[in-house]
């Protein structure tokens, strides 16, 4: 059985660096890579046609988002990642997500550079740690490619 990262992508700096660091740590390891993007749920907007229009636009980012960095592991590695879209709160998408998932060898995260480091990063890399089905990668975001590539 492959070794699949899951990374999670959306359009954060920190997100880019860890899907980098994900495919490269699934080509040293002869892995593969799933690409998840999670699509918030918009807080309810009184118009139903002015909701479901900027839904549809998170959904449109998201896929642009999917499509882009699987191209970009596909020229890398020749391979074509497993993607996915998932909407609703990011925290609970992806608990449900690593309890279907059973072959997901380790969450990959991407840590901000500055501040805080990111709701998701913030919840499963503590009170939920100990939880998990797999480790969690979490990549600080001032990396540059290099020290990625060096680390991976």
């Amino acid at each position: 059985m492959l070794r699949k990262y899951l990374a999670v992508i959306d359009e954060t700096d920190e997100a880019r660096i860890a899907l980098r660091f994900a495919m490269r740590r699934a080509a040293k390891t002869s892995g593969v890579v799933h690409i998840l993007a999670l699509v918030p749920k918009e807080q309810f907007v009184a118009w139903g046609a002015v909701q479901a229009t900027i839904e549809d636009e998170a959904e449109r980012r998201a896929e642009a988002l999917v499509a882009g960095a699987a191209g970009d592991y596909f020229n890398q590695s020749g391979q074509r990642p497993a993607i996915s879209v998932m909407h609703g709160d990011a925290v609970e998408m992806l608990k449900g997500f690593l309890k279907e998932h059973k072959d997901v060898a380790a969450l990959v995260l991407g840590a901000a550079a500055t501040g805080a480091p990111g709701p998701l990063v913030a919840h499963f890399a503590a009170a939920s740690a100990g939880a998990l089905p797999c480790p969690v990668m979490v990549i600080p975001g001032s990396l540059s490619n290099e020290e990625i590539d060096r680390l991976s």
